[in-house]
């Protein structure tokens, strides 16, 4: 009779499926299901992301809107605004007509005049006037813009993000080459308490003897981010993974019972036998 209270010898080794339904490899399983389905989530958030499922339609750039309706002063231009066509009323600054060089319009090299109007009570927006090929000719208009005077105008451009500030050049400390509003700022007049826009205003009509601005429609872009698509499926690989990680935890504790198993069968035998 076998006594069932004994610890007797295991006769077979355990199966994969034996070690992978004991306690604490159930345990570990359910801690992947909680991982995979935070890397499902963040996947699906991805995905959501990459599609714009309301893209603007064609040609919304080019419909001229009012400025003050498209942005307020101090925001951030929003990535589907970029390059949209605005108008504008407000009052030239006569002092502050800046040049800036290295400017291309239509793959040449020049300069554009730029100028500060004042759109409201203390509330200023940069804009690009015009492109000049030689800094005589940028000059000679900043002149007769500063001679007209603080005259009212009304002006229709595409609104252009802010190109960043630059660190000036060691020989021209006070050359400037890229368009940013924020380096403009430090150089005009009348700021205190002043709201300015972060973008620019580049004019499609240019003043003063120079020539207009060339500033095609911003490029339709597609509807999908295929950074993002390549992100989501990025953490599917990584919920997949963590599913194959409990298996492989699972299965090398398994090979190792076997293998415990045939040496402790190994060593009964060997033992046998000396008996003999």
């Amino acid at each position: 009779m076998t006594d069932s209270g004994l610890n007797l010898p295991q006769e077979f080794p355990p199966t994969l499926r034996e070690v992978m339904l004991r306690r604490r490899w159930l345990g570990v399983l359910a801690l992947c299901l909680v991982v995979a389905g935070v890397f499902a989530w963040l996947g699906q958030w991805q995905l959501a992301r990459a599609i714009d499922t309301d893209p603007p339609p064609p040609g919304m750039t080019e419909q001229v809107r009012p400025l003050d309706e498209v942005i307020e002063p101090g925001q951030y231009l929003a990535e589907q605004l970029g390059g949209q066509r605005v108008q504008t009323s407000g009052t030239w600054v006569p002092e502050d007509f800046i040049v800036l060089s290295q400017r291309f319009n239509d793959g040449e090299e020049g300069y554009w005049v730029t100028g500060q109007l004042r759109v409201a009570e203390r509330t200023s927006i940069a804009v690009a006037v015009g492109w000049a090929q030689t800094r005589e000719q940028a000059d000679a208009a900043v002149e007769s813009l500063q001679r007209e005077g603080a005259v009212s105008v009304k002006i229709t451009g595409r609104l252009i993000d802010d190109e960043g500030v630059e660190v000036p050049p060691r020989a021209d400390p006070l050359q400037l080459t890229r368009m940013s509003p924020a380096a403009l700022l430090s150089r005009w007049h009348d700021i205190d308490e002043l709201n300015v826009y972060r973008p620019y205003l580049a004019s499609v009509t240019a003043s003063a003897g120079l020539v207009d601005i060339s500033s095609p429609p911003p490029q339709q872009k597609s509807p999908i981010n295929w950074l993002n698509i390549f992100y989501a499926a990025e953490w599917a690989v990584f919920a997949g993974f963590a599913f194959y990680l409990w298996y492989r935890l699972a299965k090398d504790a398994w090979e190792r019972e076997v293998e415990e198993f045939e040496e402790a069968a190994g060593e009964g035998s060997g033992a046998g036998e000396t008996a003999r």
